[in-house]
């Protein structure tokens, strides 16, 4: 029975000291003592539903860019010239790395994924630097694969809305040939709507 005591006792006093001591290791590792909750969210509540909107880690008052977004790009100028037309649809998704991901609405051998860089420039704005690839054109491949073309640059300035749910701004693209020589320049106005887990595709019409 004693035995079983000195047992108890020794047992009762190692759980004390580890109680004592692992807060503090804890505290010198660097982890955290308190539940958190991740940064990169914000609860936004409306109309009796909760909305998530990401945020910027370094400003946890102010909506990111982050995200997948359905944006439009109507021209402006061709060459220089006056021009109006939507040149592209597509689906876009900024990643919190710095890079970015397009899906045009272009013939899949025309290039129809292209991917950039973006980097914030200040409060809500940002600059991407996108480069289509170079791929095959489409009026030459009535049965294949069609003649090889250059690729391009995309270059866009843009303002975040400050709820997080729309950009706009203005953007140049220019289009080379394989030797990469100048053949085309657009330079116009890009708008942006945020995908969520709700968006239809209806909606993307």
């Amino acid at each position: 029975m004693q035995t079983i005591y000195f047992k108890f006792v020794s047992w009762t006093s190692a759980l004390a000291l580890a109680l004592v001591i692992v807060p503090g290791a804890a505290a010198q590792c660097g982890l955290p003592t308190k539940a958190i909750k991740p940064s990169v969210w914000q609860p936004e509540y409306g109309e009796g539903n909760q909305r998530m909107v990401l945020v910027d880690k370094h400003d946890g008052q102010e909506a990111s860019i982050v995200g997948m977004w359905h944006v439009i790009f109507t021209a402006q100028t061709m060459n220089g010239a006056p021009f109006s037309a939507v040149i592209d649809n597509s689906v876009v998704v900024w990643h919190r790395d710095g890079t970015e991901i397009m899906n045009s609405a272009r013939p899949a051998q025309d290039g129809d994924f292209c991917m950039g860089v973006w980097a914030r420039t200040g409060k809500l704005k940002y600059y991407l630097n996108h480069i289509p690839w170079q791929g095959n054109d489409t009026e030459n491949a009535p049965s294949g694969i069609g003649n090889p073309q250059g690729g391009g640059q995309l270059i866009e300035k843009v303002t975040l809305s400050p709820n997080g749910n729309s950009y706009s701004g203005t953007f140049t693209l220019d289009a080379y040939d394989t030797s990469g020589n100048l053949t085309v320049s657009f330079t116009g106005m890009v708008a942006a709507t945020r995908i969520t887990t709700s968006t239809s595709f209806g909606e993307l019409l």
